[in-house]
């Protein structure tokens, strides 16, 4: 079932989220309705405060990205209870965009690579490193679980330059394609 994605400006989108215990009722369905509505959505990764669930829990697919065009291995994983252990290498900047914050994108700098902890789908225990724009998707959406958006990486002249868009994305003045939740209505 595709879900509401909440829109930039929602306070769930601003709280740390709480940790999800192992054989949590209705997770599964979550996870699923997740993967649809980030699919429907058009987007490469999404977190559970993204559809209005305060839960340590995001998803990432980057093989749907062409891996000719950018030499790197994809990646499609559900991402339960992470800690990022070590983010490394040169930082690199990178126009960002985000389900909760449409038609804007801003140029964010982050490390190049992530060493990260978590459960997968079946609450089996990994720990992996990630390089290159795998990172960068899962940095991002590790930002959602502690209520960091990218918008917060934007220099004040570019917030300053998108507050009257920002503004009407809380109030739901804009154009969608997708089912939306607004802070203000």
């Amino acid at each position: 079932m595709k879900l509401a994605i909440y829109a930039y400006g929602h306070p769930v989108l601003r709280k740390e989220c709480q940790e999800i215990e192992n054989n949590s009722k209705g997770l599964e369905e979550l996870i699923e309705n997740m993967w649809e509505t980030m699919y429907h959505a058009g987007g490469m990764g999404i977190a559970a405060p993204q559809v209005g669930q305060s839960l340590r829990l995001f998803l990432v697919d980057t093989l749907q990205l062409d891996e000719e065009k950018n030499g790197e291995k994809g990646l499609k994983e559900v991402f339960i209870n992470p800690i990022i252990i070590e983010e490394a290498g040169k930082p690199w900047t990178y126009e960002e965009g985000c389900l909760s914050i449409p038609n804007i994108h801003g140029k964010v700098k982050r490390k190049a690579q992530v060493r990260i902890e978590y459960y997968d789908q079946n609450f089996e225990l990994k720990e992996k490193v990630f390089d290159g724009l795998n990172a960068r998707v899962i940095q991002h959406e590790y930002d959602h679980i502690e209520g960091v958006l990218f918008t917060d990486y934007l220099s004040p002249m570019k917030k300053r330059m998108l507050k009257k868009r920002l503004d009407k994305i809380q109030t739901g003045d804009i154009p969608r394609r997708y089912k939306m939740v607004f802070a203000r209505r």
